[in-house]
């Protein structure tokens, strides 16, 4: 049984949900293409977009959302072919090309200028923009990635993808596949995550995210050569790197050139925290962001 506690687990109620997130769910054309997203806070406040990881969807920022919008007007976008966003036709997945639906996504809501928070694949998406538009961009948390990734941890989530199971019977199987690899996460975290990344269909449950994300891991065409190092060089604002200490993807070595090629830039490590710190240590994730982005204590 899931969580080796004997007994079946039930995703979370749509009830509990709605108690718990007070957003509210919007989506817009982006050239072509349908991306959904969650807004969080008042019109008026300054704005923040938070990206997720490969895998992941805007529903993961969930509680991170919930207490920046007492300061911020808070954006979790669901990059292309993640979450309730459309996939590409062209499969492109390229950290340009998400870099240019994150500048299209901001020109069509009339965001000027914004603060970004942003996990792994949107850590490097957020390294490009704010890199070719810095003036547009305040503050920037990077959460466990760099120009250079490790290749030890690059094989261990391309391996996790290609492993995937494309259908499951129930949710308690999708759930057990994301608790094995997810050790650190609550049971409810964990819950609300499954609940979001998966669809039913025809046998049980398949992910949201596209496919083509794991045929291409399967066959060995996940990579994307781009050179992120001139466009780290160039972002002017202030970045706080959060660095998990059990991290297999953002190597110490990289997380110290990017300090050292970045005098805007701090870096924190967080102890007992792989690569995905604000699942595996949410209270001191939370903590950090809060802090670096001016946002009363929780």
């Amino acid at each position: 049984m899931a969580g080796g506690t004997g007994e079946s687990v039930q995703p979370p109620s749509r009830d509990a949900l709605l108690e718990s997130s007070m957003h509210r769910d919007q989506t817009l054309l982006l050239h072509g293409q349908r991306f959904h997203y969650t807004e969080w806070g008042a019109a008026a406040a300054p704005a923040l977009v938070m990206l997720h990881g490969v895998t992941g969807h805007a529903r993961t920022w969930d509680e991170e959302a919930a207490g920046l919008a007492s300061r911020y007007r808070v954006f979790a976008l669901d990059q292309r072919g993640h979450g309730d966003s459309d996939p590409p036709l062209d499969g492109d997945y390229t950290v340009a090309t998400m870099a240019g639906d994150l500048a299209a996504f901001l020109d069509a809501l009339g965001l000027a200028r914004v603060s970004i928070v942003a996990l792994s694949m949107g850590g490097r998406v957020a390294i490009a923009f704010a890199g070719q538009q810095p003036r547009r961009v305040d503050k920037l948390v990077v959460v466990d990635i760099g120009p250079d990734i490790s290749q030890i941890g690059r094989a261990r989530v391309g391996m996790l993808m290609a492993r995937a199971p494309e259908l499951f019977a129930s949710f308690d199987d999708a759930y057990a596949f994301q608790r094995a690899t997810n050790p650190r996460y609550t049971d409810a975290m964990l819950r609300h995550r499954v609940s979001h990344g998966t669809r039913p269909v025809p046998g049980g449950l398949t992910w949201k995210y596209d496919r083509g994300l794991r045929d291409a891991a399967r066959s060995g065409r996940w990579s994307d050569p781009i050179d992120l190092w001139p466009f780290w060089r160039a972002i002017a604002c202030p970045v706080l790197i959060v660095r998990g200490g059990d991290s297999d993807v953002l190597e110490p070595e990289t997380a110290k050139r990017m300090v050292d090629e970045n005098s805007n830039a701090r870096l924190v490590e967080v102890a007992g925290a792989g690569h995905t710190v604000p699942g595996d240590q949410p209270a001191i994730f939370r903590a950090l962001v809060d802090e670096f982005l001016g946002v009363p204590r929780r």
